[in-house]
């Protein structure tokens, strides 16, 4: 399984935000190149990059951010937030990005995002499916909309989605440790015999010992997105080293 720590950005600094509600806005470091080398010294490969003020602005905003870390690291970063247009994808992936999520360009303009999973391949595209009561959540997860999260993964399967991304909003932030069941439902639900038209579940939110990592490996999660747990020192860089 691979290791994804998270960069969330606003006016160019690393944050992190509790059930995705800006006013809980709390600032770890000034300087997320920084912090991006401290996950590659310890051996980690990806980085899951997210522009909170893009994802409010329904436009791409921290792209130098993107740009920085992907020119002075060698990370596999992928980068969400704000991507509502062709441009915005275009500046992404000309700004270093090796793959984007969308996640609301998903629920509202469904041609627009199946255009980029044609034109980008399904390797470069991650589904963002984040969640609150198993509905998805939209607009930097400001809106809740009707649909139901395992749906909603299996119609995009079908235009060839492999990548998906889902965070339960109610544990993210929390520290309280990360949907499990949800995840093996997902899981269980959207495997189609062979691995190749089986989602590659990427799970985030609420992890917070490197024991939630190795449950999340055992039901077999591609990947986990781990944030708050290691800037507030409740997974160390050591931990997360010795798993790989």
């Amino acid at each position: 399984m691979r290791i994804i720590p998270a960069i969330d950005i606003i006016e160019g600094k690393c944050v992190r935000l509790t059930k995705g509600d800006y006013s809980t806005t709390k600032m770890y470091n000034e300087n997320p190149l920084e912090v991006a080398k401290q996950f590659e010294d310890a051996g980690i490969e990806y980085l899951h990059m997210v522009d909170l003020e893009g994802a409010k602005a329904d436009h791409v905003v921290n792209y130098k951010v993107l740009e920085k870390v992907a020119t002075k690291t060698n990370l596999k970063i992928d980068f969400g937030g704000g991507l509502k247009s062709d441009d915005d994808v275009f500046i992404a992936f000309n700004s270093g990005a090796k793959q984007i999520t969308g996640g609301s360009i998903a629920v509202k303009n469904t041609d627009t995002f199946l255009r980029w999973i044609n034109k980008y391949g399904t390797q470069k595209i991650i589904l963002g499916a984040d969640c609150k009561n198993e509905k998805i959540a939209i607009s930097g997860w400001l809106e809740e909309s009707s649909l139901e999260v395992v749906p909603f993964i299996q119609d995009y399967q079908k235009n060839g989605i492999q990548y998906v991304v889902c965070t339960d909003i109610s544990k993210d932030g929390m520290l309280q440790g990360p949907s499990v069941d949800l995840y093996k439902k997902i899981i269980n639900q959207c495997t189609n015999g062979s691995a190749d038209q089986s989602v590659k579940l990427i799970a985030s939110g609420g992890v917070t010992t490197i024991e939630d990592v190795e449950v999340l490996a055992d039901i077999g999660c591609d990947g986990v997105i781990i944030g708050k747990a290691i800037y507030e020192n409740r997974i160390s860089l050591k931990e997360l080293e010795r798993f790989l």
